[in-house]
């Protein structure tokens, strides 16, 4: 049993859709669980249906998702003969879902709505994906995860009950592969107890794949994205940026902590407990090396660069200038899981803590709401945090040249710096 996981990129339009069956009739024979992330940026646009939804403009909603829903329907009749289209009998009940939510008005928080409307992205690219396998003949059994994914109601944020998932598992997904040897089902997904569309957090479909190979005992898991493999900074920013060939789950796990846009922060978890390798491929080029993520430690990696900008700094000063200690740190930190922010810097002196998060004004809000009975508060919003990992003095001379520093934190392994 092996894992593939093919992300938005891999699957954003018909040409690269058609891919799928050369990299798929390589493991002709064997059991293979296939994760699919929603279309392109998909996603992204299901973000904006959402907001306009709120915000009270059920027109502009309607007409977001209407264009949503025509780029489906295009696709599919672009990769399917008439009669295949089997992805058209279930495409109209998830346009339907939708439809009639964007009908209603809000009458619940924001993240609920997020995960109602976001999550039908997922269904709609699987749907269609394996209908055009099973026509391209590659046999494989379509799965609504969200019956197999049991999760709580934090919304957009959803924890997975392991139990009734593993149990869901048993039942539903492992006795598919009696039948065929490829299930197709989405990431990113699942479902509350009541029924409720919940997801995992912003690319959690690598997590979902993680998931289902460490309930599955599966051998290993692929990643296929749309670079040769984990790099040690983003080619975008970084031209000259490098393969890493191998690295270990700890590394990883330290580098999607600080940013990498890697490898989803719950993914390695689930796959270390079982000691399941972690291959990241090139979708393009399937001949590439890629990377390979496993608990053998690796020594003298380069220079690991993370940027990530739109950050806020908040002041957090003691009222009455008592020192700030365990008691004031401890409440902080019970504020930003109770309202799931990341600190991505943290640092205490006597009379203030200062806090960097990512810039969002909502959460940003209720945060600053629930610390001004503590704290004289101030914010600076548009700063840049840079990190870097087994760092070079000269690289970050480099990095933070020309800029204004405004705090820093050092390790044996790891330098932080927010510049203006």
């Amino acid at each position: 049993m092996k894992v593939f996981k093919f992300g938005g990129a891999s699957v954003n339009n018909p040409d690269k859709i058609r891919k799928l069956p050369a990299i798929l009739n390589a493991l002709s024979g064997e059991k293979l669980l296939v994760v699919i992330s929603a279309m392109g940026k998909t996603t992204n646009a299901l973000e904006k249906v959402t907001q306009a939804f709120y915000s009270g403009n059920s027109e502009k909603a309607m007409e977001l998702f209407n264009n949503i829903k025509q780029d489906h329907l295009d696709i599919a009749a672009d990769l399917l003969p008439a009669k295949h289209r089997n992805s058209h009998s279930r495409l109209p009940d998830f346009f339907t879902e939708i439809e009639w939510l964007l009908h209603d008005k809000p009458a619940r928080d924001y993240d609920y709505y997020y995960d109602q409307i976001v999550s039908i992205g997922e269904l709609l690219s699987t749907s269609i994906v394996s209908d055009y396998l099973n026509a391209s003949g590659i046999r494989n059994h379509w799965l609504d995860v969200r019956d197999v994914f049991a999760t709580d109601n934090q919304f957009r944020s959803a924890g997975l009950d392991w139990a009734k998932t593993a149990d869901n598992t048993d039942h539903l997904v492992a006795p598919r592969f009696r039948e065929t040897d490829m299930v197709l089902t989405q990431g990113f997904i699942g479902s509350t107890d009541a029924n409720e569309n919940t997801t995992l957090g912003r690319e959690g479909s690598d997590y979902s794949a993680a998931i289902f190979a460490n309930l599955l005992n599966a051998v290993s898991v692929t990643i296929w994205k749309d670079v040769a493999g984990l790099m040690n900074a983003d080619p975008k920013t970084f031209p000259d940026a490098q393969v890493i060939p191998s690295l270990d789950y700890d590394e990883v796990i330290e580098m999607a902590f600080y940013g990498a846009q890697v490898i989803h922060p719950k993914t390695i978890k689930p796959l270390q407990n079982k000691n399941i390798p972690l291959f990241v491929k090139c979708f393009a080029d399937p001949a590439l090396p890629g990377t390979t993520i496993h608990a053998k430690h690796i020594l003298q990696l380069p220079p690991i660069l993370v940027i990530k900008k739109s950050q806020t700094l908040i002041h957090l000063r003691s009222k009455d200038f008592s020192f700030v200690g365990e008691e004031s740190a401890a409440r902080l930190y019970s504020i930003l899981s109770g309202l799931h922010i990341q600190a991505n810097l943290l640092q205490t002196g006597a009379v203030i803590l200062q806090v960097c998060v990512d810039e969002d004004e909502e959460k940003t809000g209720k945060l600053l709401s629930e610390t001004a009975g503590l704290f004289d508060v101030e914010t600076e919003n548009g700063l840049t945090l840079v990190t870097v990992r087994h760092y070079q003095p000269e690289i970050l001379q480099s990095l933070l040249k020309e800029r204004e520093m405004v705090l820093q934190q050092w390790s044996r392994e790891t330098v932080q710096t927010l510049v203006r």
